[in-house]
């Protein structure tokens, strides 16, 4: 008994000790927002082995300091925990202008002179790409016609795409043997439009694209040219306050890209990534890959590198008027819709849906999938709750992706499964004055429904869904995370004259968790990141304002000062 005691003893003393032992790095004189459960907000913090070791008051945390110690006098700035993206595709998104730089698209006549700009430079018979330039963001809400893409460009395969729907070109379609006799009909889904009165394809595809056979032009460039890009975004991510992301529909391409630079420690975001999964074939083939994916030796716990999940596609998207939705969409000159009962589509059906999450569940996967209308959300809600009744979901941290439309129902009924939300408030204020057109304001009510996640009790975190180009406002979608914190407080869209449904517009307590803790548990690191709290990594940035008590209309010019990860400086203004 006496050995014990005085082994007790010895333990304790020896965590004391360590409890004030020298810290690295001091930050004191400032604002300290934890996020931890309280919310505290303290005047420093402390660093060591690049872990917070201690947060307080300067006399407590100045405590700690030793002769190596680097301290630094914030003189009254704001700490926020290191944010965290939920939503991005960073190996496509850094490649977007390696060849050749892209203009901002707004008119349609933009797109037009991008292209014949291109066909100036690109061979004769080659292809010419635009991708994601949305037609609900350009002027004219259209997608360029056949006859507009073929006069820009009349001697090469234009393409205008928008995801998995299309605008092409005469040579296109003549090059992917599409014409009047064309028909979907590998089982997925998708359809070609056509002129009612001639019965010719008008040249724009529906959640079709896969039948486009486009050739790669442009330069290859070599494995270390694209790590050098990729880390080229990291650091602008870093020096927008981002110190941890999820890839959220990462190829085996892009991991073994981010395992390089791992094993080079020239990291300098964390990763976390829903390694894609395609939905069409044998079901037992697409069981099989989710189980390889379960498998894969960056399954394992590594805190700047890990497969969390899988992703796939559930519905088609908002911006292209393919979502699927539980009432019609309408008629509409937008998007070119002409069937009354049209409802967008849906990619995969239940009895397809529920052996996919079953497996991911089994396996200790995320299962999230791309769902924005709410008939697919409700269509995933529906796969969960019978995966549930036999295999219990919550703590495989189930997510829905976009989750853009939904109902109060369904709120409630994601609260009691445990199923998250990943959500981008950056496509409410580039879109709402489209959706406002398209739905009318009531249709809206429930349309990116924020406050009454959290009061639900749903874990939902902000991501910005960011697939093209190097620059937080310049991107596609921006990436900019206080300008997204902005949106969901606001809830105020880019040409739109009034906030949609004020009623869910997130606190500003609630806007950080949104891009802390709360993503820090969607990626299932709540205990390493997102608040800072002893014990956890010190990722945490320095900001030139207070963004709890600043002019709200000032909330989007916030500047990051200073980056750190583990405590280390990853970039200073």
């Amino acid at each position: 008994m006496l050995l014990r005691m005085l082994l007790v003893l010895l333990v304790v003393g020896c965590v004391a000790a360590a409890q004030d032992a020298p810290a690295d790095l001091i930050l004191h004189h400032g604002r300290v927002v934890t996020v931890d459960r309280r919310f505290a907000i303290h005047s420093a913090i402390a660093v060591r082995g690049g872990k917070i070791v201690r947060t307080g008051s300067d006399a407590q945390v100045l405590s700690l300091r030793g002769p190596q110690t680097r301290v630094e006098d914030l003189q009254g700035k704001t700490v926020l925990p290191g944010l965290i993206d939920s939503h991005t595709h960073p190996t496509g998104a850094c490649m977007t202008e390696a060849d050749h730089p892209i203009p901002m698209m707004t008119r349609v006549p933009d797109v037009l002179r991008y292209i014949r700009t291109r066909s100036a430079f690109v061979p004769k018979g080659d292809w010419i790409q635009v991708r994601q330039v949305f037609i609900t963001r350009l002027e004219e809400q259209r997608y360029p016609t056949r006859a507009e893409l073929d006069a820009a460009a009349p001697e090469h395969p234009v393409i205008f795409s928008t995801g998995p729907d299309a605008s092409l070109n005469t040579l296109a379609m003549r090059e992917s043997g599409l014409d009047r006799n064309f028909r979907v009909s590998d089982g997925g889904p998708g359809f070609a439009e056509k002129d009612p009165a001639t019965g010719e394809l008008t040249g724009i595809l529906r959640s079709c694209t896969r039948y486009v056979k486009v050739r790669a032009t442009g330069r290859n460039f070599s494995a270390d040219e694209q790590e050098q890009r990729l880390k080229a975004l990291f650091r602008d991510y870093n020096a927008n306050g981002i110190t941890a992301i999820c890839d959220r529909d990462a190829s085996a391409g892009g991991l073994e890209r981010y395992r390089r630079l791992q094993e080079r420690r020239a990291l300098t975001v964390r990763i976390a990534a829903s390694h894609h999964v395609d939905t069409l074939g044998p079901i037992e083939t697409i069981q099989q890959k989710i189980r390889d994916v379960a498998r894969n030796p960056l399954r394992r716990e590594d805190p700047w590198l890990k497969i969390i999940g899988i992703k796939t596609y559930l519905d088609g998207g908002m911006l292209t008027g393919s979502a699927y939705m539980q009432q019609p969409w309408g008629v509409s000159k937008i998007y070119g819709i002409t069937d009354p009962t049209y409802r967008g589509v849906l990619f995969v059906p239940h009895d397809r849906l529920v052996p996919m999450v079953r497996t991911a569940v089994e396996e200790g996967l995320q299962f999230t999938a791309h769902s924005v209308g709410d008939g697919a959300v409700h269509a995933l809600l529906d796969a969960y709750q019978e995966v549930n009744r036999t295999h219990p979901i919550r703590d495989s941290r189930p997510t829905l992706t976009h989750a853009n439309f939904q109902s109060e129902e369904d709120i409630h009924r994601a609260a009691r499964l445990g199923v998250g939300m990943d959500i981008q408030p950056i496509w409410l204020r580039e879109d709402a004055h489209t959706l406002a057109a398209q739905f009318g304001y009531e249709r809206l009510r429930w349309f990116q429904p924020l406050r009454s996640l959290f009061r639900a009790g749903v874990t939902v975190g902000g991501g910005s869904d960011h697939m093209q180009k190097i620059g937080p406002l310049r991107s596609i979608n921006p990436y900019h995370p206080f300008l997204g914190m902005y949106t969901a407080i606001s809830r105020r869209g880019r040409s739109y004259d009034r906030a949609l449904h004020p009623a869910e517009a997130l606190s500003r307590e609630d806007a950080i968790r949104f891009y802390t803790i709360r993503n820090a548990y969607l990626i299932r690191r709540e205990t390493e990141i997102g608040s800072l709290e002893p014990g956890k990594w010190a990722d945490l940035i320095v900001l030139d304002r207070d963004p709890l008590t600043c002019g709200l209309e000032e909330l989007p010019a916030t500047r990051v000062l200073t980056t750190y990860v583990e405590g280390r400086r990853m970039m200073r203004e």
